[in-house]
């Protein structure tokens, strides 16, 4: 019986997958593994990049599913409908998702690598430091949230429909504020139009200090519910305070759904009038007196961004100031990850060649051409506001074809599924027998996987 038990911890540490580290890469299919950089319920992060050999290496961030939820084929689907939402999202405040898949019987999501911090942990540090975010580096912030949720509650499929796609998870975990000033919203882990498993899960995956009373309530939701969080998380970064407490998950709970919010500007006096109806606009409790999409929340920010002559090159002082020593070792290690090989460092191949993702000391005070810059509120919803993506058509509507993987395969949006009650104010709810386009998609990747993966 021991001996059992014995065999089975060896095949445990075998089967364990090698992290890596930046000055030693661990081969993980075509890519190189450079550590581990975060663990969550559902999957661990690894800092990785492509083996093969190119001009400008870049480093990206690999979701690999934890082995023990694999044996169950539910978050199997859920892991991979995640990951196959995530890059139809191709939009400059959403992190850009480039492949799912499976290597070695692991499934896993590649993303572009953002060196940086969430936005959870810059609140911690305003609060230890006994600081706030400046206020326009808020606005700023809550603009691109807005800017990101926008883009995806109008995305639509091949037939024209909206997908309906709501996030339910808006919360500062979920934003990613680079050292290079840019802002970027992680995770649609439990976007509505991919949820198929909304009754089991339910509220349990989201957060309830940012939730909409609607969501409280266990009512169907839709874009509205992410303009309430946005409010929140604005509203946050004003004064530096949890907006919803309780000492209780019930007592929590009743206060959001209550919904009684003090302006911020009795919390912090550079708040404008302006500011504050805007912010107690997006956070009001009755949905019919909330800004009815992001699209309206941006638009108000934009403008109200405009008479502060903000540039986003303030963000990434801010960011570098506080979190000097962290970004210092970003620095390094993304430096090392870069040009590391499993036999050791690799020489360079040119001196005119810098890795994109490695920030460098030199141009440290020069580096401003990748930092996204406000968006005017005439263009927003143009193709200009949309980009040159080919995740959306170029009349800038939002409409989704099909976008090629770093492996040389494609995806194709998918159509809304069961459980899609939300979406923009007035869209379609479309319904699924639950033999829809992933599950199709998923066995039959399943069935052409060669022999011995999984």
């Amino acid at each position: 019986m021991s001996k059992d038990k014995d065999k089975e911890k060896d095949k445990g540490k075998s089967n364990k997958l090698n992290p890596g580290s930046p000055t030693e890469p661990a081969p993980f299919g075509p890519y190189y593994l450079l550590g581990l950089i975060a663990r969550g319920g559902m999957a661990e992060v690894h800092r990785a990049r492509l083996r093969e050999s190119r001009a400008q290496p870049e480093l990206l961030a690999i979701k690999v599913m934890r082995p023990e939820l694999a044996r169950e084929a539910r978050f199997v689907d859920m892991f991979h409908r995640e990951g196959q939402l995530a890059v139809l999202l191709q939009n400059r405040s959403i992190v850009r998702t480039l492949e799912v898949g499976r290597i070695e019987g692991r499934h896993y999501i590649a993303m572009e690598y953002i060196g940086g911090r969430d936005l959870t942990q810059v609140l911690r540090r305003c609060q230890k430091s006994n600081l706030r975010i400046p206020v326009p580096h808020a606005v700023y912030i809550a603009a691109r949230i807005a800017e990101g949720l926008d883009f995806a509650h109008r995305l639509l499929g091949p037939d024209g429909r909206p997908l309906n796609i709501v996030n339910r998870d808006v919360s500062p975990s979920n934003v990613r504020l680079a050292y290079s000033g840019d802002v970027k919203l992680l995770d649609f882990g439990i976007a509505q139009a991919l949820m198929k498993f909304t009754s089991e899960i339910g509220v349990l995956k989201g957060k309830f200090s940012y939730m909409s009373p609607e969501q409280i309530r266990g009512m169907p939701v839709d874009a509205r519910t992410d303009v309430f969080s946005t409010g929140i998380i604005l509203h946050e970064m004003l004064t530096t305070e949890k907006l919803f407490r309780g000492d209780t998950e019930f007592a929590l709970m009743e206060k959001v759904r209550k919904a009684e919010v003090d302006p911020p500007s009795k919390f912090n006096r550079r708040v404008t009038p302006e500011l504050d109806t805007i912010v107690l606009r997006a956070l009001a409790r009755d949905v019919a007196d909330r800004y009815q999409s992001a699209a309206e929340l941006h638009r108000d920010l934009a403008r109200l961004l405009e008479g502060y002559r903000f540039d986003p090159r303030e963000l990434r002082e801010f960011m570098r100031k506080e979190f000097r020593r962290e970004f210092l070792k970003e620095e390094e290690e993304a430096q090392q990850a870069i040009t590391s090989t499993p036999d050791g460092p690799r020489p360079a191949e040119s001196d005119e060649v810098e890795p994109i993702t490695a920030v460098s000391r030199r141009r440290m005070a020069a580096t401003t051409a990748d930092v996204a810059v406000p968006v005017a509120p005439a263009t927003l919803g143009t193709p200009a506001h949309r980009g040159a993506s080919p995740a959306y058509d170029p009349s800038g509507l939002g409409q989704v074809g099909s976008i090629p993987t770093p492996s040389g395969g494609h995806i194709t949006a998918p159509p809304p599924l069961a459980g899609a009650r939300g979406g923009t104010p007035g869209s379609h709810d479309v319904r699924d027998n639950g033999q829809g386009f992933w599950s199709r998609l998923f066995r039959k990747k399943r069935r052409s996987d060669p022999p011995g993966e999984g």
